[in-house]
């Protein structure tokens, strides 16, 4: 071999070989133009969801000298101001309507969370006659519209003495079909091996599952967490009908009385608006490593 050919750079890989190769979750090449439509979506679909709530968020800022209707509209507001959220205040008693708020939805945390882990647990691993009829009475129940029953509800209520009580607004929605399915199925992924080791231990049922099952599922337990507060927090229709003393009215029904008849001021809707999503948000962020585990956990199977 000569002096030139041992002196001779290496030769170049071809162009296609030194480009980065992107590939899915699979491991299958993604086409350029293929992962540009993937992200144009997203930014569609984040668009469609966070642009109101940021819409509301910049109208609850403007001042009363800003036009909010202006063509083409102005997204920053041009005086940044939080006199509407304290007129809000003035206009209603938004933190008592909150305070009210807030018992019902932590109420509903609590039943749902209890009620939904023990159902889920009996569903899942306790043997018994009609564990079938059972799952299948809860399937059955999310298949029926609260707008059918809410009537009967109303009668419940009424009999028993809890209409304008912000007991009756918990009980109707105390344990969730849907919650309880999701903590059915997050039991059903446990190794059944682990049990059965701590039954030859000596351990009973209340044990296994407290000590054991219960700690394994803390991701559903926030999913059902979140989806209870939410649940509750957001209701309008059921405490509209079963409260009738402003006192105990929850914050979704004393925000509608911003909503004037002869005036309706946006700014000060967009400001009550942003105080009742503030808490969700919050508690969105506080659980949101737990949130995203808990689906997996609670995924349903096939």
């Amino acid at each position: 071999m000569s002096v030139l050919e041992k002196t001779r750079a290496p030769e170049q890989p071809p162009r296609a070989a030194r480009e980065p190769r992107i590939t899915d979750e699979h491991g299958r090449r993604v086409r350029v133009w293929e992962l540009a439509l993937r992200y144009v979506l997203l930014l569609a679909v984040l668009a469609l969801t966070i642009g109101p709530f940021l819409w509301q968020l910049s109208t609850s800022l403007k001042g009363p000298t800003e036009d909010i209707y202006s063509s083409p509209p102005t997204f920053l507001p041009g005086d940044p101001t939080l006199h509407n959220y304290a007129r809000v205040a003035d206009t209603i008693p938004v933190w008592d309507y909150a305070l009210n708020s807030l018992k019902v939805a932590t109420a509903n945390v609590v039943t749902n969370c209890v009620g939904a882990a023990l159902a889920g647990y009996a569903l899942a691993r306790l043997r018994y006659r009609g564990r079938r009829a059972a799952t299948l009475a809860f399937i059955l129940a999310m298949l029926v519209p609260v707008e059918g029953i809410i009537i009967a509800q109303f009668t419940t209520m009424r009999d028993l003495g809890l209409n304008n009580t912000l007991i009756g607004v918990v009980l109707p929605g105390c344990i969730g079909a849907m919650n309880v399915l999701l903590m059915r199925n997050a039991f059903l992924n446990l190794p059944y091996e682990i049990e059965e080791a701590a039954f030859v231990d000596g351990a009973n049922v209340w044990q296994r599952f407290l000590r054991i099952a219960l700690p394994s599922v803390k991701g559903t337990l926030a999913v059902v967490a979140i989806f209870a507060f939410m649940g509750a927090w957001d209701d309008f229709l059921w405490p509209l009908i079963v409260l009738s003393d402003p006192s105990k009215f929850t914050l979704t029904i004393g925000l509608n009385y911003l909503h004037g008849t002869f005036a309706n001021d946006e700014r000060l809707v967009a400001a009550g608006t942003i105080i009742a999503v503030a808490p969700l948000i919050a508690l969105f962020a506080c659980l949101q490593r737990y949130f995203f585990r808990g689906v997996g956990e609670g995924a349903v199977k096939g």
